[in-house]
C-alpha cells in the first residue's frame, strides 16, 4: 500500500465518519500527520477525490491551507440519479473517468456488479483500437448509451 492509499483511506474515513456530508481539513497539518509534503496531500486530492469517484473538493484560499472535502449525494431514485449524470457527463471521457463513473454506479448500488464489469469492458477493450482523435468521444457516447439502457431513462435535449 502506497502512501497515497494510506492517505486516501484515512480521508474516505472522516468522511464516512462524519455527522455531515463534508469535512474541512488543513493541508499542512494532514502533511504532517503524514510525514510528507503537502504536495503529496494535492495529489491525492486531485486524483482520487474527482466528481466521477463521488467528491468535491474545495480549496479555501487564504485560510491557511484549509481545504473541504464533500461527498456528492444523489436521490435514491434511479431514474432521478441517472438524469443527473447523464446532464454531467461529457462529450468526451477518458478511460480512467468513465470507469470511476461506472464504479460509483455500482458503488451506489445503481448497477450491479456485474453490469460494472460489463460496461468497464465495453468501455476499455471496445475503444482501445479507434483512432486516438475519436476515442474519447465513442467512449462518452458508449457510456451515455449504456446508462439509458440500463436505468430506463430517455436523454433529455
Amino acid at each position: 500500500m502506497t502512501l497515497a492509499d494510506i492517505i486516501e483511506q484515512y480521508l474516505r474515513t472522516l468522511v464516512e465518519e462524519s455527522d455531515s456530508t463534508t469535512v474541512e481539513i488543513v493541508r499542512s497539518n494532514l502533511a504532517e500527520h503524514f510525514s510528507c509534503v503537502p504536495s503529496q496531500i494535492n495529489y491525492v486530492l486531485t486524483t482520487r477525490f474527482t466528481p466521477e469517484r463521488g467528491f468535491l473538493v474545495e480549496s479555501r484560499r487564504g485560510g491557511g491551507g484549509h481545504v473541504r472535502i464533500t461527498r456528492l449525494q444523489f436521490a435514491d431514485s434511479k431514474s432521478h440519479w441517472s438524469r443527473q449524470i447523464l446532464q454531467l457527463l461529457p462529450n468526451k471521457i477518458d478511460v480512467e473517468s468513465a470507469f470511476h463513473i461506472c464504479d460509483r454506479l455500482a458503488d451506489e448500488e445503481i448497477i450491479t456488479p456485474r453490469e460494472r464489469t460489463i460496461m468497464q469492458g465495453v468501455l476499455g477493450r471496445a475503444t482501445q483500437e479507434l483512432p486516438a482523435a475519436v476515442r474519447d468521444e465513442v467512449r462518452a457516447l458508449l457510456l451515455r448509451n449504456m446508462i439509458i439502457s440500463l436505468l430506463g431513462t430517455e436523454q433529455e435535449n
